[in-house]
């Protein structure tokens, strides 16, 4: 992607996300009467969908780059499952599992030797993603791999993101995901400062202590 001079950087972004979506979690676990919560969370996995094709694209091994997103949804599972069922429930696979399908695809994309393929391997993916149950299950599918083949096209992946938004989730809270098109928009092409460690630790700590904190408002 070509860089700007001006705008948001990929740090920035990941800041933006990493802050929706803790809200997002606040509001689902002790605070689900304020809807308001949940509206501004939404903002959240665009912009991950969004950051993790520019990591797939610009990475020098995306396997590792697997492997590390595979790893951190097993250590991210049973924190999960605690804050969000408050206990362990493999029916339901946390966001790491979806991102990690969504690079997978990527990956196989890149090496497929025509149309078909890249068709069927998006399609086994979102199947995936709907059998195991992962957040956002095959509409996250589909967001991630939009953007990978509308990876040049600036304005046109955010028209389609506002499309298919709308499409598969109507006028309900989802749909105050478009707003994710704004920063997204900004993004200036720069990596910024490298805290890649602090985002993936983030997501099952914050779950941890959400679930902690239940304890402590509401005993076992």
């Amino acid at each position: 992607m070509t860089e700007q001079k001006f705008g948001l950087n990929g740090c920035a972004l990941k800041c933006i996300a990493m802050v929706s979506m803790l809200i997002d979690h606040a509001g689902a676990v002790l605070y689900p009467q304020y809807i308001v919560l949940r509206m501004i969370g939404r903002l959240a996995f665009p912009i991950y969908c969004f950051l993790l094709v520019e990591g797939a694209m610009h990475t020098r091994d995306i396997r590792k780059y697997e492997i590390r997103l595979l790893l951190f949804a097993l250590v991210s599972e049973v924190p999960f499952d605690l804050a969000f069922h408050g206990r362990t429930w493999w029916e339901n696979q946390n966001v790491f599992f979806t991102l990690f399908l969504g690079v997978l695809a990527i990956d196989l994309m890149q090496e497929a030797g025509n149309k078909l393929s890249v068709f069927l391997i998006f399609v086994l993916a979102a199947v995936a993603a709907e059998a195991l149950h992962t957040d956002y299950g095959g509409a996250g599918i589909v967001f991630i791999v939009c953007y990978y083949l509308l990876y040049q096209k600036k304005i046109l992946k955010q028209i389609m993101f506002l499309a298919e938004n709308f499409l598969l989730y109507g006028l309900g809270v989802q749909f105050y995901a478009s707003i994710a098109v704004l920063p997204m928009l900004l993004y200036n092409g720069k990596k910024g400062p490298s805290l890649k460690y602090v985002f993936y630790v983030f997501y099952p700590l914050h779950l941890l202590i959400l679930y902690l904190i239940i304890q402590m408002k509401y005993g076992s």
